[in-house]
């Protein structure tokens, strides 16, 4: 097949951009093999692009970028266990709206966003919140790879098991995932209660919270004590009815002040960065003082509006250091009064896992996002706050999410991650050639 050229992709964030060389959007395993031998052939770099939602350059090259997008069937499901097998190209979008509900089946866990594809949420580790629930990549049953020499390998946790522990947050270094098989549960709603607390009364009984409900996560906000709490719980009673003056006021208050009117006062901030704490304290109070509930669709509770363009970077810390790291954000701020910082410091929880780059490997950790938005695409100033941020992640025994943009060199990754050595060299041995590593991984990895 010919690639296209002249093609050029940025991430929905607008924070990178590529422009490969040959773009491929493959509608076969056949197709896939040849652009494979190709770049092998071309001495090129191949990538495999999902979405573009990552707020990295994870996927992206300017050799040869391929699209999954054409693999997007589901191709077997047996419902008795609760399990369906698709192609990687497929979103969680489309899975939970198309084909689950045909099999009166969900997801037993979603990312922040659903718009993502299969295959690039289990290379990434996406993930959500809740203490008994792991990253998407933990309900993958088993997998099916297609090499850099064009072989096709099935790995699982009883069949080539390193290749399965390194390819789930493998960060697509391994090969292309073909398809997965999901571990789903039968379909179900989800009660979500919100309201509002503070910073330290959500930490100082932070063991209560989490054992309280199925998912729980909070939002800070920051240069305030307030936080929003979401607990979120599995129910058998129906969805919400929204009458129109319900869908009203939920537009204005979550579009025309949330989203409209939050930008472009963040835009004026720019002008007038001393704002920024007032914006934040008002903008809780119009939007989160009161306790709201409601029952829906379970992805539609767990899933939340991004907004606008924005850096993002996040990253996970052992469980018992939520606390204090979070106390010495708070700090750093208070010490650091001309850095303003927008709302919100999102915090979620994660089941432990044994996947050798998750970075919820070996414990339950607690996962921190932090947040600068770009309002109309401006530029904001973020690496004051963020080295700060990492530094105080570091000193916490924190891993960062891969999908979000860090500074890290590779010999601070081999202090982090018991089975770094280990990943690094099956690396080299499924691609001794170096087809998958592209810009990003030379970077982080020194490759």
């Amino acid at each position: 097949m010919l690639g296209l050229k002249n093609m050029s992709f940025t991430n929905w964030s607008e924070t990178y951009s590529c422009h490969p060389e040959l773009y491929f959007e493959p509608r076969n395993r056949e197709e896939l093999k040849k652009i494979l031998k190709l770049g092998l052939n071309d001495g090129k770099v191949v990538r495999v692009m999902g979405c573009g939602q990552s707020p990295s350059d994870l996927p992206f090259t300017d050799d040869y970028l391929i699209c999954m997008k054409n693999f997007d069937r589901v191709l077997e499901v047996n419902a008795d266990v609760c399990q369906v097998k698709v192609e990687s190209g497929i979103t969680f979008k489309q899975l939970s709206d198309k084909h689950l509900p045909k099999h009166n089946l969900a997801m037993r866990i979603v990312g922040a966003i659903s718009e993502i594809s299969v295959g690039g949420a289990i290379s990434t580790a996406t993930h959500n919140s809740g203490l008994k629930f792991g990253t998407v990549a933990s309900y993958v049953i088993d997998l099916e790879v297609m090499l850099a020499n064009g072989s096709v390998v099935k790995c699982n946790r009883q069949e080539n098991v390193e290749l399965f522990l390194a390819t789930c947050c493998g960060l697509g270094a391994m090969g292309i995932i073909l398809t997965a098989t999901l571990q789903c549960e039968k379909a179900y709603n989800l009660l979500q209660r919100r309201y509002a607390a503070t910073l330290s009364g959500v930490l100082e009984c932070l063991d209560v919270h989490l054992n309280a409900s199925d998912h729980f996560r909070f939002y800070w906000f920051p240069h305030t004590e307030n936080v929003v709490i979401d607990h979120i719980n599995r129910t058998t009673e129906p969805t919400t009815k929204h009458g129109m003056v319900s869908k009203m006021k939920s537009w204005l208050r979550e579009y025309a002040i949330g989203y409209f009117a939050l930008e472009f006062v963040y835009w004026i901030s720019t002008l007038i960065p001393s704002i920024v704490p007032k914006i934040n304290y008002h903008f809780f109070n119009l939007l989160h003082s009161t306790t709201k509930s409601r029952v829906e669709r379970g992805d539609k509770v767990m899933n939340i509006e991004c907004l606008f363009k924005q850096h993002v970077n996040e990253w996970a810390v052992p469980i018992n250091k939520t606390a204090v790291t979070l106390y010495e954000l708070k700090e750093w701020l208070a010490k650091n009064p001309s850095v303003y910082v927008h709302f919100p410091v999102e915090v979620r929880f994660v089941k432990g896992e044994d996947f050798y780059l998750s970075p919820a490997y070996g414990g339950d950790s607690c996962y921190i996002n932090v947040i600068m938005y770009r309002p109309y695409g401006k530029t904001v100033p973020y690496n004051e706050y963020w080295a700060a941020y990492e530094a105080i992640m570091i000193k916490a025994g924190g891993r960062p999410h891969w999908a979000k943009t860090y500074n890290i060199t590779s010999s601070e990754l081999a202090k982090l991650y018991v089975h770094y050595e280990k990943w690094c060299q099956l690396r080299w041995k499924f691609d001794p050639n170096c087809l998958f590593v592209n810009s990003y991984l030379k970077r982080v990895f020194d490759f």
